[in-house]
């Protein structure tokens, strides 16, 4: 058997949007019939939060929408490179410092924004995820939205991957 696609959803804390979107993105591959072909992880771009659960906030969106939201956050490493295939920043300043963090132009490739995989939005509009940790409840939910938006896409692109490796 081939080694598992690896992808990691990467946000600032790790604490609210890469959990939801790595929650969000695990269901999808499930209902596709995917998830022993994939593994999903996240990280984030700074440690602050290393060991902590999911945001309260983020836990009661992510079960209010029949997601699980167990989580242990986590720093992204230049190390985790050389393993994964896919690396989704949630906003374009995750995505710069992703890219400066990659030990090689073929890493900094694997880079991509979540927001990219989202039909409606077009090629100029916003790609950011924004941030809910400063706000409310409703920035939880529309982040849940964000993510969800962008997902089939993105399993769209995991897919054809996995197939072509296959």
């Amino acid at each position: 058997m081939t080694s598992p696609y690896r992808v990691c959803f990467v946000c600032t804390r790790n604490i609210c949007r890469s959990p939801i979107a790595a929650a969000v993105f695990r269901a999808r591959l499930t209902e596709a019939g995917l998830d022993t072909l994939v593994e999903v992880d996240s990280a984030g771009t700074g440690g602050w939060h290393e060991g902590d659960g999911v945001d309260p906030r983020a836990a009661a969106v992510l079960e209010a929408h029949g997601y699980d939201s167990a989580h242990t956050a986590r720093r992204f490493r230049a190390s985790w490179f050389a393993h994964l295939d896919l690396v989704i920043a949630l906003d374009a300043g995750h995505l710069r410092d992703l890219r400066r963090l990659a030990p090689t132009p073929a890493d900094a490739a694997k880079v991509r924004l979540l927001r990219a995989y989202d039909p409606a939005v077009p090629p100029s509009g916003d790609l950011d995820v924004a941030d809910p940790y400063y706000g409310d409840l409703a920035g939880f939910e529309e982040c849940l939205e964000s993510v969800e938006a962008a997902s089939e896409g993105l399993l769209s692109t995991v897919r054809t991957a996995v197939e072509e490796a296959a």
